[in-house]
């Protein structure tokens, strides 16, 4: 039995070999080429290995922006996967199709907000091609959730997930810190080379992940994958190397500098702690923590300022603080830039928005979504919402309840409500289960998210979610399942 596990693993890692490989070679073919072949190679791959791909997506997710800057013909294989390991899932459920259409509350109330802002918007006059692309972005990966909660999952399911999302992290911590000590020089794409940054934002690592908050948030479920293996191995082999690994994504997390990520942290960290009374783990992240900022942190930081000595130019401020972090928070001149232009500018507009349309809202793409990036919105002008704010892109609300409140009114914020109540009461139910703790304080994490990020429309994020919630629905029962092993 032990030479056959180990023989399934090691089929596991060729076929994931086999698969970075395709995505390697295709950043080199002309676009049109690499999308005609990884979307055969991801479709067959995902129809013949549909476990495998679903958590393959975790790689994929987290460094696509890199890939899709290289090459735009490998932005699709994330939705193939997805679409494919649903159509293996209807496949496999054809003698009970019925069973696909049990939802739960939540999932109701999900798509009551969905059809409502859908109208709101058409009624408003948003393009319908915007109403349809901010549906996608809250449905697709929801779609993850709806297809692992029916699966029948293996029983090394979250730990070949917590491994790929340790080692996606830990590649992404290692590229950024040489993205640090270059400054940005090597291991980036031009357009990201060359792009000017703030010097707030210049002393932020970006990562594979293109975004110094993506890249916090790779890190964050990395850490709690490192910290889910450090529970099942304990004293073995991989003992030193989890140990290793945790001080360096701390000390890389810190060097985000991503406020918002670790405000969330520290809500998902202390409620799991205190409702599973696991002092031990306080005492290692603590540890861990201490060690991040000595081996890492400053080390880091000393390196930038060594590199600077050479002769490479940064800005007045190479490598921040976290003091320093936290302080831009109150200092008055950032105070007053986010009344101009930044969170407090849109807050206001988005409650005097909402004061002309109370009841359902201006409607999904029309403030601060991932439709109005690349639509705009019909709206923005009669409201003095200019298009420059970000060097000629529109904006993020960057908080996901004053979009809700504004594109979809009182009828949304109750729809939304159900949402959120309704994930929670499944977690609650379970909340004397490890499991149930942990999506417990995931959710509160979540929502405390929502109040500086547009959360439920970050892929990065949603992906994880998602899948961890898919896999406690699975665990717990709470629908048909069904096997899709791979073949």
């Amino acid at each position: 039995m032990t030479t056959l596990t180990s023989k399934l693993k090691e089929k596991d890692t060729v076929y994931f070999i086999i698969a970075l490989a395709v995505i390697c070679i295709s950043l080199f073919l002309p676009t049109s080429i690499a999308l005609v072949t990884t979307a055969l190679f991801f479709t067959i791959f995902t129809f013949l290995r549909p476990q495998q791909s679903l958590l393959f997506l975790v790689i994929y997710v987290s460094i696509r922006p890199l890939l899709v800057e290289v090459n735009s013909g490998l932005k699709l294989i994330g939705d193939l996967i997805t679409f494919v390991a649903f159509a293996r899932l209807v496949i496999a459920s054809r003698q009970n199709l019925k069973s696909l259409f049990t939802f739960k509350w939540f999932e109701w109330f999900f798509f009551a907000l969905l059809i409502a802002g859908s109208i709101s918007g058409y009624v408003n006059g948003v393009l319908p091609s915007a109403i349809i692309f901010q549906v996608r972005t809250f449905v697709i990966m929801y779609l993850l959730y709806y297809i692992i909660a029916r699966m029948v999952l293996p029983d090394n399911w979250l730990k070949r997930l917590a491994w790929i999302t340790v080692w996606t992290s830990l590649i992404a911590s290692i590229h950024g810190i040489i993205e640090k000590l270059s400054m940005r020089q090597l291991l980036l794409p031009d357009v990201w080379k060359y792009k000017t940054l703030s010097t707030t934002n210049f002393v932020r690592i970006y990562g594979l992940p293109g975004n110094p908050n993506s890249m916090a948030l790779l890190l964050l479920f990395g850490i709690i994958s490192l910290l889910f293996l450090q529970s099942i191995y304990k004293n073995e082999k991989y003992k030193w190397f989890l140990n290793i690994t945790l001080v360096v994504f701390l000390g890389v997390f810190i060097l985000t500098y991503s406020r918002g990520t670790w405000i969330s942290a520290f809500v998902l960290g202390g409620i799991f702690i205190l409702t599973s009374k696991n002092w031990h783990l306080l005492k290692r992240l603590i540890i861990a923590g201490v060690a991040s900022i000595i081996l890492i942190y400053y080390p880091v930081n000393l390196g930038v300022k060594f590199v600077a000595s050479l002769g490479v130019e940064p800005p007045e401020d190479l490598t921040g603080s976290i003091g320093g972090r936290f302080g831009e928070t109150f200092d008055e001149k950032n105070l007053a830039l986010m009344s101009e232009s930044g969170r407090f500018f849109y807050i206001n507009k988005g409650f005097e928005i909402f004061k002309a349309y109370p009841i359902a809202g201006s409607g999904f793409g029309s403030f601060g979504g991932s439709a109005t990036l690349s639509y705009g919105s019909p709206i923005y002008d009669h409201y003095g919402i200019r298009s420059d704010i970000y060097g000629g892109k529109y904006f993020y609300s960057d908080n996901q309840y004053i979009q809700i409140i504004t594109e979809t009114g009182v009828i949304g914020v109750i729809l939304f409500t159900g949402f959120l109540l309704g994930m929670l009461y499944l977690f609650w139910k379970e909340r004397k289960t490890t499991m149930g703790k942990f999506m417990i304080a995931l959710w509160f994490a979540t929502g405390v998210s929502g109040f500086y990020y547009n959360i439920w429309e970050l892929k990065l994020y949603t992906m994880f979610y998602f899948i961890l919630f898919g896999t406690f629905a699975s665990m717990t029962m709470q629908y048909t399942r069904f096997n899709l092993k791979d073949r």
